[in-house]
């Protein structure tokens, strides 16, 4: 019997481990869940609900919002004077395919739900793709660890030309825009998100971060701005566009002032909160030189949903500093990423149907066995 109740033990705790729902649930008896929840609140590219399931023919009324949504994060370029129609062409087509390609989609060209779901997700402003290629994927196979052995797949990129900071450039420092500044946020909290923001890079780079009063003069500057705001980049209101920085050395790093900043998600109970630590610490990233990656567990994947608290660097994000500006000689290389959902709403696990159907079974036969 000894063997049985290992058996019994092991089933029991891959149930209870298994948090998360299978991706097809009407194979298990269980409903689908929905792509877009009824109680998700709406955003800057809500619009796109419309647009679920058509594809290359269709003509939609809400096309021309999805092709400058293309056209704005380098999916789609369209000639000087080209005419937003409501045509789903094959420009539009092949910009899907590799949208899809970039976040892991089934790749088919057709707007199906998963996709119209992602789309839909708050974003970083800076671009996916560049002149037709991606920033999200690199094309250098596998990387090799110090010892020649093969290891995972690199897929950190850089922005074009592969910029960074001058290595005369030991200590950046960053100041705040006093005449653009959210009256939700005190300075006391702005300073303690962005000192933990920076220190988190700082870690595992030579590099060092000091505030400084002189707006003028610093090296990164930060602030919130709403709509056009002279940068080439204007914002577009709540749960859009969450912010944008630019490469070494601009320095300049802008925030959505439109939208619902929180320090304290579980002291924060808006389900349109986003929290500022997470969008900083991603930020700081492009403004070191890194670009989008593909990992989704990474900070500097391009997606982040309301009440998400992501903020610690994952190793493609370390991998890609330090290709950038090598090792801080501390960093004892422990990499640590935590990505927490809905801190007050909710929990973030969710019991799977298998631990729902499977558990009493095995605690009914334990209680024979043990």
């Amino acid at each position: 019997m000894a063997w049985l109740k290992l058996v019994l033990i092991a089933c029991f705790w891959v149930t209870v481990c298994h948090g998360f729902y299978p991706k097809k649930l009407s194979n298990l008896g269980f409903p689908p869940i929905p792509a877009f929840p009824n109680n998700s609140p709406a955003g800057a590219w809500d619009c796109f609900k419309n647009l679920t399931d058509t594809h290359k023919g269709d003509r939609m009324k809400d096309m021309p919002n999805l092709k400058q949504y293309f056209q704005k994060f380098g999916y789609l370029t369209a000639p000087e004077g080209h005419n937003m129609t409501e045509d789903f062409d094959e420009m539009v087509e092949n910009a899907v395919k590799m949208y899809q390609r970039n976040f892991g989609l089934n790749v088919t060209g057709n707007l199906d739900e998963a996709t119209v779901s992602q789309l839909m997700m708050p974003r970083c402003g800076r671009e996916d793709v560049i002149n037709g290629t991606s920033l999200m994927w690199r094309n250098n196979g596998s990387g090799h660890a110090p010892n020649g052995l093969i290891h995972a797949v690199k897929h950190y990129t850089f922005f074009p030309g592969s910029p960074r900071w001058s290595v005369f450039k030991q200590d950046l420092t960053y100041a705040f825009d006093p005449d653009h500044e959210v009256t939700e946020i005190t300075m006391a909290q702005m300073l303690t998100v962005f000192r933990s923001a920076f220190q988190r890079w700082a870690d595992v780079i030579p590099l060092t971060f000091t505030e400084t009063d002189d707006y003028a003069n610093a090296d990164l500057k930060v602030g919130f701005f709403s709509g056009d705001h002279g940068d080439g980049e204007p914002f577009d209101g709540p749960l859009g566009t969450l912010a944008h920085s630019f490469s070494p050395e601009d320095g300049r790093f802008h925030l959505d002032a439109a939208e619902s900043w929180t320090v304290d998600l579980a002291d924060d109970s808006a389900s349109t909160a986003i929290d500022l630590e997470s969008i900083a610490t991603h930020e700081i990233g492009h403004l070191l030189g890194l670009g989008h990656t593909n990992v989704k567990g990474a900070i500097m994947y391009p997606s982040i949903a309301p009440r998400t608290r992501k903020v610690d660097l994952a190793e493609d994000d370390v991998e890609g500093v330090q290709s950038l500006y090598g090792s801080n000689p501390n960093y004892n290389g422990s990499v640590i990423r935590t990505t927490q959902e809905d801190t007050s709403g909710g929990s973030a696990f969710r019991p799977s149907p298998l631990f729902l159907g499977a558990s009493p079974l095995i605690l009914f036969l334990s209680y024979f066995v043990f």
